[in-house]
């Protein structure tokens, strides 16, 4: 059985470019430390007191400074080479993790708060502009995956060890966070040091090559994705939250439970794509983001820490078949000119939902109950579901050489 899996995914990830195998280390190297966000809600109230509402609102703060990172690092990287913007966000992050954990005041970690997510947020739009240029359009799904791989085997070391370090101090989360950010630059310089990055044509501009803010079936892609990113960011709020207050559990059990979604996705995700790779992508989309939904409203119907890791599955499974396709689905409209713009913008989807996510999540769980929120998810899957499918007809009809309604 191992020996198969194994077979399958080396059969997958054959032949992908030497580059995004080290653009993929690095994703590895810096996400392996995450260990700040996932418990910066618990943080907050319990490490320096502020109510759940109050804590959603600093969330918030973080989130407008991810809308801000978003589109400055998909900018930057139709500027200059996405690997700089990788380089510099990476170093610049790492130092700003190892500052932001001793402060003490409500409004000096506000501004920190702010200056961390602009700069961490930037990463991800320069991150999947480098694997685009670093791959032929038929690679860039296989690439995508790749990274999304590296990215989610980091996630399932980060909270794990993260819950445990706060059982003795949530400075330790700060420390480690900090140090694997500038550990992943040194990688990122190391891995890339005899490869000059790609030059950027002489005088481009942002007008050349298509622009996202025109392209409506885009724009419809990114606002459902803003939906789909309201739900998910729970897991940064309202959720950890739930697990503490409902379920009982301490941050370790939090932790290991996270890694449950992490530990899914690295075993599993490759597979499911592979398999589901000749399925119409809007309409896996569709059935995923409904799955992703439902996992969370789930939530108020059981007890226990085995329900929990059920839940995480079922919305585990809905992350896989949607988080695992979107970003090909984003890079093959965007083509060669603008990698760079419409991977921010789509970035920018989900920072507009970071923002709200906490603000709106904790709200409702403090003004009305747990319960509300979590079926108000679930309303919200079905929202998701309806619209991935109508997405899913306009783009067998713009195939097909139909006029776009828009």
């Amino acid at each position: 059985m191992i020996g198969r899996i194994a077979g399958a995914y080396r059969q997958a990830f054959a032949g992908l470019p030497a580059p995004v195998w080290s653009l993929a280390l690095v994703a590895f190297v810096n996400r392996s430390g995450t260990m700040v966000v996932p418990f910066l809600i618990l943080y907050l109230t319990e490490a320096r007191g502020y109510s759940a509402t109050a804590a959603g609102r600093f969330l918030g703060l973080y989130g407008l400074g991810s809308l801000a990172g978003s589109f400055l690092g998909g900018w930057l990287s139709d500027h200059i080479p996405p690997r700089r913007v990788l380089l510099l966000s990476l170093s610049f992050g790492g130092i700003v993790f190892l500052v932001l954990g001793p402060l003490r005041s409500g409004a000096a970690i506000a501004v920190a708060l702010l200056a961390l997510s602009t700069i961490t947020d930037a990463f991800r739009p320069a991150l999947a502009t480098a694997v685009a240029e670093s791959t032929a359009p038929g690679e860039r799904s296989r690439a995508f995956v790749l990274s999304r791989l590296a990215v989610n085997l980091g996630m399932s070391v980060g909270p794990v060890v993260g819950g445990f370090l706060a059982l003795h101090g949530y400075i330790w989360l700060f420390v480690v966070d900090g140090t694997t950010a500038l550990l992943a630059a040194g990688v990122l310089a190391l891995a890339f040091r005899r490869e000059p990055p790609k030059p950027v044509p002489h005088g481009k501009t942002r007008d050349q090559g298509s622009s996202p803010w025109k392209d409506r079936p885009f724009l419809a892609l990114a606002f459902l994705m803003t939906l789909y990113g309201l739900v998910f960011f729970q897991l940064l709020g309202a959720f950890p939250l739930t697990l503490r207050d409902r379920f009982g559990m301490a941050e370790n059990w939090i932790g290991m439970s996270l890694s449950v979604n992490t530990l899914l996705i690295v075993l599993f995700e490759m597979l499911l794509v592979h398999s589901l790779r000749r399925v119409n992508p809007y309409r896996v989309l569709a059935w995923g983001s409904l799955l992703m939904c439902l996992g969370f409203a789930l939530l108020p119907l059981g007890s226990g820490r085995a329900f929990v890791v059920f839940t995480v599955v079922v919305w585990t499974l809905g992350e896989m078949l949607s988080l695992s396709i979107v970003s090909g689905l984003v890079a093959e409209r965007a083509g060669e000119r603008s990698q760079g713009r419409y991977m921010g913008v789509f970035s920018l989807a989900f920072s507009v939902a970071f923002v709200l996510a906490p603000l709106g999540g904790t709200w409702i769980y403090q003004r009305f109950s747990p319960e509300t929120l979590w079926y108000g998810c679930g309303a919200i899957g079905v929202v998701l579901w309806a619209g991935f499918n109508l997405l899913s007809g306009h783009a067998a009809r713009e195939a097909a050489g139909a006029p776009a309604t828009g």
